[in-house]
C-alpha cells in the first residue's frame, strides 16, 4: 500500500540561505571597493609618471593638504606643485572623466539594444560625435572657453545622426549583433568620409591640429576641459544610472516590461540620447577612442552579473580606471614622444572584439 504522505522537496537550510545572500551581497560591494583601489591607484600613478617624475609621497601630500581639517608639510617645490595642477592632475581626471563616460554610454547601448556589440565607436556614434566637432571648428570656434563649450552640442548632433542611422538600418532586426554592427560600420564609414572631406577643406596648421585631436589625445594644460565635460557627465551620467532598472526590466521583453509598467519605446529613447550626450561631450574634448565601452561592460559582467543596476555604476568607474593607465602608458611607452590614446585602446580593444565576435555567446 502507498503512503499518503505528501513527498516534500528539501528546503535549504537558514543557514545557508543567509550565507547565499551574505556572499550575493559581498560580489558587488568587494567589485566596487577593487575598482575604487585601482582608480586611486591610476590616480597617483598617472600623477608622478611623465616627462618630469614627481615624487609619490610628495604627491599624496598635496592632494591629503586638499582635504577639509588635514594639514600636512608639503614636500613638492613651487615648480612640482604647478605641474601637479596645471598638468598632470587636470589630464589624470579628463582621462578618468571621458573613460567612465564611454563606458557607461556602452553599457547603456548594451542593454537598450540587447546586443553585446553595441559600443559608441561601432555603432559610429564616435564617428558623428567627431565630424561634428570637426565641423565647429572648421567653422572657426577656437580652443578657448567660451566657443569650446559649444563643442559638445555639435559633437551631440552628429552623433544623434549617427546613432539614429544605425537603427534605422538594423530597422527591427537591431538586436541582432552582425546586422546592428553591419549598420555602425556603414555609418561610421560614411562620417569619416565627411572628416576627411571636412579636413581638406582647413588650412594645414588647423587639419594637423584637428587630426591630431581625432586620433585621442588628452593632453590639456589647466581645467578648462574638465569643466566644460562635468556637466553633461554628471547630467547624461544620472540619467543612466537612474534608468539601469529600466535595463534589466527591458531585458525580459518588450511584452514583460509593459505588464510591469514601462514603456519601452520611451526608456529606449531616454537611454540612447544620454548615451549619446555623454558620448559626444566625451569626444568633443578627447577625439576618437575605441573599444572602451565594448570592453568595460564586458568585464564587469564577468565579475558581478548581468544586473544593470551593477553593471552600469561598476563600469563608470572601471572605464575610468582603464582610461587612466591607457593614458600613462601612451604618456611612457615612447618617451620623451607620446602615442595618441585611441592607438593603445584599439591595440587592447581590437583583440578583444574579436574575441566576443568569435565567442557568439555573450549576453548583454
Amino acid at each position: 500500500m502507498k503512503s499518503t504522505t505528501p513527498s516534500t522537496r528539501a528546503q535549504p537550510a537558514p543557514d545557508a540561505l543567509e550565507a547565499s545572500v551574505t556572499k550575493a551581497f559581498r560580489l558587488p560591494v568587494s567589485a566596487l571597493l577593487g575598482t575604487l583601489a585601482l582608480l586611486l591607484l591610476a590616480v597617483l600613478a598617472s600623477a608622478s609618471q611623465g616627462a618630469a617624475g614627481l615624487p609619490v609621497e610628495g604627491v599624496v601630500r598635496a592632494l591629503a593638504d586638499t582635504l577639509p581639517g588635514v594639514g600636512v608639510e608639503q614636500t613638492l617645490t613651487p615648480q612640482q606643485e604647478q605641474v601637479l595642477w596645471q598638468i598632470r592632475l587636470p589630464r589624470t581626471v579628463l582621462a578618468a572623466l571621458v573613460g567612465g563616460s564611454l563606458a557607461v554610454a556602452g553599457a547603456g547601448y548594451q542593454g537598450v539594444f540587447r546586443n553585446p556589440l553595441a559600443d559608441p565607436y561601432l555603432l559610429g556614434v564616435s564617428a558623428g560625435a567627431g565630424l561634428g566637432a570637426v565641423l565647429a571648428l572648421g567653422f572657426g570656434l577656437d580652443l578657448s572657453w567660451g566657443p569650446i563649450a559649444a563643442l559638445p552640442m555639435a559633437a551631440f548632433l552628429g552623433a544623434l545622426v549617427a546613432v539614429t542611422g544605425s537603427v534605422l538600418v538594423a530597422r527591427a532586426s537591431f538586436r541582432d549583433p552582425a546586422t546592428l554592427l553591419l549598420a555602425g560600420v556603414a555609418m561610421a564609414a560614411l562620417f569619416s568620409a565627411a572628416q576627411t572631406y571636412a579636413l581638406t577643406r582647413l588650412d594645414e596648421t588647423r587639419a594637423r591640429e584637428v587630426l591630431s585631436w581625432l586620433f585621442g589625445r588628452l593632453a590639456t594644460h589647466g581645467w578648462q576641459p574638465v569643466a566644460m565635460l562635468l556637466p553633461y557627465v554628471v547630467l547624461a551620467g544620472a540619467v543612466l544610472l537612474l534608468h539601469a532598472r529600466h535595463l534589466d526590466v527591458l531585458r525580459l521583453g518588450d511584452d514583460e516590461a509593459r505588464s510591469l509598467g514601462l514603456s519601452p519605446a520611451r526608456s529606449r529613447l531616454v537611454v540612447v540620447t544620454a548615451a549619446t550626450l555623454i558620448t559626444a561631450a566625451a569626444v568633443s574634448v578627447s577625439g576618437l577612442i575605441a573599444f572602451v565601452g565594448l570592453v568595460t561592460p564586458h568585464v564587469v559582467r564577468l565579475l558581478v552579473g548581468h544586473s544593470y543596476r551593477l553593471v552600469v555604476p561598476l563600469s563608470a568607474v572601471l572605464g575610468a580606471t582603464f582610461l587612466a593607465f591607457v593614458d600613462i602608458g601612451a604618456r611612457t611607452l615612447v618617451a620623451p614622444a607620446e602615442l595618441p590614446v585611441g592607438v593603445i585602446t584599439a591595440f587592447i580593444g581590437a583583440p578583444f572584439f574579436c574575441f566576443v565576435l568569435w565567442r557568439g555567446k555573450a549576453s548583454p
